[in-house]
């Protein structure tokens, strides 16, 4: 409701100050002075932009505070931390050079409005203002995609031997995932075995395949280097795991990868968000505070048909001692299934 009062009363202003202008306007075609260039309105529209200006950036600034409520909680992983620095810091510059140069694009048209006693001055050319502006966004440029790039090579780099794998498969709609069992191999797969039941195309040709095992969600554990292995069997997916800044496409035909380390397990994040305002909110489905239900997620990011909004997985962040526990009781998938093709 007060949302509406506001923008009712934003609509009568705009129209008052229409009526104001148009009055004003009409009373100088009465007084017309056949020497004078330029009437008021010239002086009315240069201030207006300025009155736009302080308008346009209050909202921004209001708005940003309103979403504020809806960022995501701080990283949960080593590399997300850096990622949000380099986003941040890029932000801010973007967001400087927006104020400033909106700043002369606003402000210009009052103040350096045409005026009967005044004339311009013909400023052609300046070579020294050019090479700043020039060689100035270059070096900062310059320097935000080098910070980049090396947090990029470093997560895309050969993840370190003593990793826990998990192969992640995409497929219309639906995500599924494999994890090595007792050998801490992932065995192989063909895309040609693949039938109703071996959904994954599991080759038995290999002994790795024996003991791996297909779980409903994903469990990873906290402080371990956690290896992605993805795969796509129809069309684009994007494996996208927000709250750990994860983000890799997955290709048919062309295996992708991205390793990362976590540092909150799924509990821990619940203890920090239910001291966060925002999280302490009422989650309306559910009657209970947002923080309760909190759960870390995979989701696909690449529009890949009908059912792309179902693509939904949860992540599960334990301790070492809870991972060892819930990998251990882990079935295989052969012996379940009963298949050894």
């Amino acid at each position: 409701m007060s949302g509406l009062l506001i923008a009712v009363g934003v609509l009568l202003v705009i129209l008052l100050l229409s009526t104001v202008y148009r009055v004003l306007s009409l009373i100088e075609v009465a007084r017309k002075d056949e020497n004078k260039r330029v009437g008021f309105s010239n002086t009315l529209n240069g201030f207006l932009f300025i009155v736009f200006f302080f308008v346009g950036f209050g909202l921004l600034a209001w708005y940003s505070g309103e979403a504020t409520k809806d960022f995501l909680p701080e990283a949960a992983s080593e590399h997300g931390v850096r990622t949000d620095y380099l986003f941040w810091v890029t932000t801010a510059i973007t967001f400087v050079v927006f104020l400033l140069t909106h700043v002369v694009l606003f402000f210009a048209p009052y103040f350096f409005r045409f005026r009967e006693d005044r004339r311009a001055h013909w400023y052609p050319h300046n070579d020294k203002l050019e090479i700043l502006w020039t060689v100035v966004p270059a070096i900062v440029l310059t320097l935000l995609v080098v910070g980049g790039f090396k947090v990029w090579s470093d997560i895309t780099a050969p993840a370190p031997a003593d990793r826990v794998e998990v192969e992640i498969m995409g497929k219309q709609f639906n995500w599924q995932v494999r994890y090595a069992g007792k050998d801490k191999k992932i065995g192989k797969y063909d895309f040609r075995k693949i039938d109703a039941t071996n959904s994954m195309g599991m080759d038995f040709t290999d002994p790795d395949n024996f003991d791996d095992f297909i779980p409903r969600d994903i469990h990873i554990p906290k402080g371990k280097n956690v290896l992605l292995k993805i795969r796509a069997r129809d069309v684009l997916h994007s494996v996208f795991m927000p709250h750990f800044r994860v983000k890799m496409d997955a290709v048919p035909g062309m295996p992708t990868s991205f390793w990362f380390v976590p540092t909150k397990t799924t509990k821990e994040m619940r203890e920090e968000l239910s001291k966060d305002p925002n999280w302490q909110r009422i989650d309306p489905k559910t009657n209970e505070p947002k923080y309760k239900n909190f759960n870390y997620e995979l989701a696909c990011t690449e529009i890949c048909g009908s059912g792309h909004f179902a693509m939904r997985m949860i992540i599960v962040v334990d301790d070492e001692a809870e991972f060892k526990k819930w990998n251990d009781e882990q079935e295989p998938w052969a012996k379940a299934n009963n298949s050894l093709l």
